[in-house]
Parts: structure tokens; sequence; C-alpha cells
């Protein structure tokens, strides 16, 4: 499917009768940093950029259960919520495995900042049940890491880095750059449900015993944007980790 590009408009402010630029301020680099606007989602076709980071949808899901046929490429993860629903708005929220791949990138802003992480499973997920669901496991398994013993085996700090290719326990959860969410279909195929029609899917992934983590994407009747139904699997106990993680950009 392909988007058009987005755009943005500069204000700019007018002073006295005359209509002329205001410079009062532009001596002063505090101010002006204050002024500067957030980048703007650029799309053209199936990637989105916003300021140096990307982000691509690719394939298709077939019925190939165990393969990964839908993709979706990325350089960095949003940096903060407005990037996030920036992505969603411009991109990754009009298909099913764009989606599905903000699953980890909301679980990797929820470990960095439990406020802005809530916010962006209440963009991405269908109910507010299903964000309780998350954060309520998410809030012991990630937010207290910093005061946990490094021995501690249910914090998982890397959770979201299992998610990605490339990445398993044996290498310390460090996955391929740039950054590929695999995906396939399920045999659980399409459902109608109250409202609009329910898609499972696995994301492929090696940091759990079974490499296909259950998803369920969400499209209400007559839109065009997905949400996640459901998709415990993904935040569930992984294989702890065998070194030190590294992070991720």
């Amino acid at each position: 499917m392909l988007f058009s590009a987005a755009s943005f408009i500069v204000a700019c402010n007018n002073t006295g009768n005359g209509g002329g630029q205001n410079t009062e301020n532009l001596d002063n680099p505090e101010i002006q940093a204050d002024e500067v606007a957030a980048p703007a989602a650029v799309v053209d076709g199936n990637t989105l950029t916003y300021g140096d980071h990307t982000y691509t949808v690719s394939g298709e899901f077939n019925n190939s259960y165990k393969v990964p046929t839908a993709f979706v490429t990325f350089t960095n993860f949003p940096a903060d919520f407005a990037e996030f629903e920036a992505v969603y708005n411009g991109l990754l929220g009009k298909s099913i495995q764009g989606t599905a791949a903000m699953i980890p990138m909301a679980i990797e802003m929820y470990a960095k900042d439990a406020a802005e992480g809530e916010k962006c499973f209440n963009l991405l997920c269908n109910s507010s049940s299903t964000v309780s669901s998350i954060t309520r496991i998410l809030k012991t398994k990630l937010v207290p890491s910093q005061h946990a013993p490094t021995n501690d085996p249910y914090i998982q700090r890397y959770m979201a880095a299992a998610l990605l290719k490339g990445a398993k326990a044996d290498n310390a959860y460090t996955p391929e750059y740039p950054y590929v969410v695999e995906m396939a279909a399920s045999p659980n195929g399409v459902h109608n449900v109250t409202g609009g029609t329910d898609t499972f899917i696995y994301i492929i992934a090696d940091g759990w015993d079974t490499r296909q983590r259950g998803v369920e994407i969400f499209q209400a009747e007559g839109s065009d944007m997905y949400k996640v139904y459901n998709c415990p699997s993904c935040y569930t106990q992984c294989k702890n980790i065998k070194g030190e993680w590294a992070g991720l950009k």
C-alpha cells in the first residue's frame, strides 16, 4: 500500500500593524531551542522517515506458518511518544505486520519510561484491559531492573530485543542491524468479531523455546488502522541471557 508524503506548516509570529516577523527572541538560543518543531513524518511508499530514523514494511502473509514472510525493518526504536505516535499513524498502524512490530517498540519504551510506554500501549492496543494485562507484567519484569540483583532471573530488561531477528540468549540478545521483526501467518487465520476482524499471526523470534509468538491484531469495521488485541506470548518469560546486554538504539 502506498501513502502520500506527510508535511508540516511552520507558523510565523507577526508583530505590530505592519505584520513583520518578530525578531525579539532571535538572539536567545534557549527560546529558539524551545520553539524548534518536531521532525515531520515523511512517508514514501512503504517507508517512513522521522528525522534520521527509518521504518519499512515489506512482505505479506500466506499459508507458511513457520517461515517468516512479513517484515518490518527499522534503524532505531522511537525516541519518545511523539515519534511512536507519528510512526503508528503515518505507516505502521496501517498494516498487520506494522502494528505487530510496534509491540517490541512499546515494550522498550515502557522499559525506559513507564509513563511514556503506557501512552504507547494505549495508542497501540484495542482496549484498556489489554493495556493493563501487558503493563501489569512489564512493571515487575522491566521497571525495577535497576534495583534488582544482577543474578535475578525474573528481571529481563532485554525482553524487547528478544523479539528481534538474530537476538538469542547465547549472543546476549544482540539482534541484527538494522533491526527486523519477522512475522508469519497463524493457522488460526482471520475471524469476524464484534465490530471488526481479528487476525492471528506469529512473530518469529529465538528468545523462547517456541519461536512462534502469537499475536492477535484487530481492525475495526470501516477503519484503515489496526490495533493489538492480544499478545501475551510476547511478554512472557524468555530465556535468560548469557553475557551482558548491550542495549538497543
